[in-house]
């Protein structure tokens, strides 16, 4: 980490997360935090979504945090839990609802905590609900130069008053060249994208003309783990349906269950229709299409003047791209130098250490979203009482 230090301030941190993907952007952080003398905590907050213990411990498994177990705890739980531990710094790494709705229970006053927050990656386009639901943070975390002109410019614009930084992209990056002969095709597919039933045919089509005409690759569809219907229906049924009408020979592309990064230590390349897993395989050094011909997918925005586009010919043809190396500067492959997180997160701790940390009154308008919050509440075991703010924390001066 090449980042400046914290000036010698050892912290204490608490984080709270709400999905699989925070749990692991949350632990990456710890991790970056220069010095060895912290004191961190990560809870999950209870919710519909919350990951099961299996995929919290897969989601530290190759952090500091590794054999640690992460809690899971209702909204009233947290509280109690930020009061006693009395933290220099909280992270609210959530999608943004639940973060709003964390806001409203951390201690108020003069010397309260810093509260940071991350958006996950990729964070394009950069959008105004993630700053309103975030208005009263004092430190957002990003992972590309982009992202962070596009989220500061956003936020100058509606009046957020928070700092924007630059932190490291918690990526596998190549240490080694890859000593097996890549002979992998693989498709990452993605719940939401496309919808059209007859663009993912399409999709199936064109990776069944491609084990047939190139019998000396491997073609592989990784469907990804839903919760829920994907609406433009399952990959593997769509396939068995093709092989039923006589319009695919059966066997000829693999599905294969799992994270897609365990099928990219042997690929050729990576197709998708804008899977942040694109990101994954360029750091491993695997060339990528992102598909252009099946429908729009606004997760692609990161991948605009990459030259990483594609149709499924390109596809049929095995042309992958790689990605110029301005593009890549810009998201999130740039220079550790740039990173300055830690920096400015020092900074704010002696604000708040001195009780300098500005009140951030929430930009929503309580009026129109009093209702929402109460939904967010009741899913997260909290009651409506919390949203009325109590009397203000007595946070001891260091």
């Amino acid at each position: 980490m090449s980042d400046p230090d914290l000036g010698g301030m050892d912290l204490t941190v608490v984080a709270v997360a709400d999905t699989e993907q925070y749990v692991r952007l949350s632990a990456s952080m710890f991790d970056a935090l220069p010095g060895h003398g912290h004191t961190v905590g990560l809870a999950v907050v209870r919710s519909p979504v919350a990951p099961a213990p299996a995929r919290l411990r897969g989601a530290v498994a190759d952090t500091g945090l590794a054999g640690r177990r992460v809690p899971v705890l209702t909204l009233p739980e947290l509280r109690r839990l930020i009061r006693r531990r009395v933290p220099d710094v909280v992270m609210l790494n959530c999608t943004a609802r639940v973060t709003d709705a964390l806001s409203g229970i951390l201690p108020t006053g003069r010397r309260r905590p810093v509260v940071v927050s991350t958006l996950p990656v990729p964070a394009l386009p950069a959008g105004e609900h993630e700053w309103l639901h975030r208005s009263r943070v004092d430190l957002l975390v990003l992972h590309s130069l982009r992202e962070v002109t596009a989220f500061s410019e956003l936020g100058e614009k509606i009046g957020v008053g928070a700092e924007v930084a630059l932190a490291g992209t918690p990526l596998p990056i190549v240490r080694e060249p890859r000593r097996a002969r890549p002979h992998r095709v693989v498709f990452a597919a993605q719940d939401h994208v496309p919808v059209p039933p007859r663009h993912r045919e399409r999709i199936l089509e064109a990776l069944a003309d491609l084990a047939e005409n190139r019998p000396d690759l491997e073609v592989v569809v990784c469907p990804g783990e839903r919760r829920t219907a994907a609406p433009g229906g399952d990959y593997e049924e769509l396939w068995r349906s093709l092989v039923a009408a006589g319009r695919v020979h059966d066997h000829t592309v693999l599905f294969r269950a799992g994270p897609v990064a365990a099928q990219l230590d042997r690929a050729r390349g990576l197709v998708t229709v804008g899977s942040p897993t694109a990101l994954e395989a360029i750091s491993m050094d695997v060339p990528v299409i992102v598909l252009s011909d099946v429908g729009d997918d606004v997760g692609a925005t990161v991948f605009e003047d990459g030259d990483l586009f594609g149709t499924l010919d390109d596809v049929r043809a095995v042309r992958f791209r790689v990605p110029s190396p301005r593009w890549a500067r810009e998201n999130h492959f740039h220079p550790p130098e740039r990173e300055d997180w830690t920096r400015r997160l020092a900074g704010l701790v002696l604000r708040a250490r001195r009780g300098e940390l500005p009140a951030r009154p929430p930009l929503l308008d309580e009026s129109v979203h009093r209702r929402a919050r109460r939904r967010i509440l009741a899913d997260l075991g909290g009651a409506p009482s919390l949203l009325r703010p109590g009397p203000r924390a007595p946070w001891p001066a260091h």
